[in-house]
Order: C-alpha cells, then sequence, then structure tokens
C-alpha cells in the first residue's frame, strides 16, 4: 500500500471538496512531503487515479471573476470513504510496513471510533510481539549480534525494532484509554487542513504544473 493513497483521501475528505492545489498544500503541512513520497507529481496523479476508481468525484469549477484557468474540484464518495476508513484500519494493525503508511495513520485514526482504534492498535502490539517470537526462534538477543557475524546486527534490529514499536504502541494505547484526544463520535474534530487562502508556515512554495488544476 502507498501512504499517499490514505493521505489524498483523508485530505479531501476532511475539506469535503478541495482543489489539488489546497490537497497539496495540506499534504506540506503536515509535512508529509519529508516523510512520505507526497510529491506534487504524485498528489496530482493520485486525485486523477481515485476519481477514475470511483472514490473521488470530480468537479469542474469555472474561473473566478478575477481570472486564471478553471480548477478541478474533488470530493469523496461513499465508495471513497469506505476505501480510506479501510486503509487507516489496515495501516494500524499491520507492523511489517513503511514508517510513513503508519505515520498517515496516525494522522487520520481519530476517525475511528476510539474503542475500535484501541482494539486495532492493541492487534498491532500481538502482531509484534508474534512475530518477535519467529525471530527469536533463530536468534537468542542475550547473546548479541556476533553469534551470526555481522549478519546478526540484521537480527539484532529486527528484535530491538520491535520492542521498541510495541513499547509505544502500548504507550498510545494508554494515552487513548485514558481519554486523550476526539474520536468519531464524541464531538467537535481536531481541524487538520488549511482554510482557503490560509498561510501555509511549512509549505515549499516551489511551483508545479498542476497547482492550476
Amino acid at each position: 500500500m502507498s501512504a499517499i493513497r490514505l493521505l489524498v483521501l483523508g485530505a479531501v475528505r476532511q475539506h469535503g471538496r478541495a482543489h489539488g492545489y489546497q490537497v497539496r498544500n495540506d499534504l506540506e503541512y503536515w509535512g508529509a512531503h519529508e516523510w512520505s513520497n507526497a510529491k506534487p507529481g504524485s498528489i496530482y496523479h493520485a486525485l486523477k487515479q481515485l476519481a477514475k476508481q470511483g472514490l473521488l468525484r470530480a468537479h469542474e469549477v469555472a474561473p473566478s471573476t478575477a481570472g486564471g484557468p478553471p480548477r478541478t474540484e474533488y470530493e469523496i464518495t461513499d465508495q471513497g470513504i469506505e476505501e480510506y476508513l479501510s486503509l487507516v484500519r489496515d495501516s494500524l494493525t499491520t507492523y511489517d510496513q513503511r514508517p510513513d503508511i503508519l505515520t498517515a495513520a496516525l494522522g487520520f485514526m481519530v476517525d475511528l471510533p476510539r474503542e475500535e482504534a484501541v482494539a486495532l492498535l492493541e492487534e498491532r502490539v500481538r502482531r509484534m510481539k508474534e512475530w518477535r517470537a519467529s525471530v527469536t526462534e533463530y536468534y537468542t538477543p542475550e547473546e548479541g549480534p556476533g553469534q551470526l557475524g555481522h549478519i546478526g546486527e540484521i537480527m539484532n534490529y529486527w528484535v530491538h525494532s520491535a520492542d521498541t514499536g510495541a513499547e509505544w504502541t502500548e504507550g498510545l494505547i494508554a494515552r487513548i484509554k485514558g481519554g486523550a484526544y476526539t474520536f468519531a463520535g464524541e464531538g467537535e474534530p481536531f481541524v487538520g487542513v488549511l482554510a482557503e487562502g490560509e498561510e501555509n508556515p511549512f509549505g515549499t512554495g516551489a511551483p508545479h504544473a498542476g497547482d492550476d488544476k
């Protein structure tokens, strides 16, 4: 799975209806251009592909009275919402993914009910511990990586990653159970997107051919 798919669907969903430059601006606001493959070209390509797949609905918008080319605005469809929530769920439970996919899911986890988010994260911990146990069938952490030569450093990294990942996830679960954040159905959600015309302090400012579309 690519993080860009989840990020674009999530950004459009939060806006309700957004054109490509707004989506790009939001992803830069979240820093996604630094920790994922959310570059301008991939964002505009994803918007078009998601529209072709029926996950987004494209609207041609006439130019403003101030001039400028017409833009295409996108809104998420019912099928798109279903896909979006499925991606969030999968990304929270699957431990063996690139960090950008988990990072994207964390940004959208509050769109799920609190109890479901906790259950998904608990499943993530269970899978991580299960995977660690499978690694230590062939590698004994207490004996250090040298037992397997320098290749042992790979196993050592895997075990440490599983341990720290499980510890961090258990901390997040405790915070959520303790009442942190506003989840679906609990009230006004956190607004994480920029309003039309709002300055983006983290934007790259680099123009792209798709910005006017």
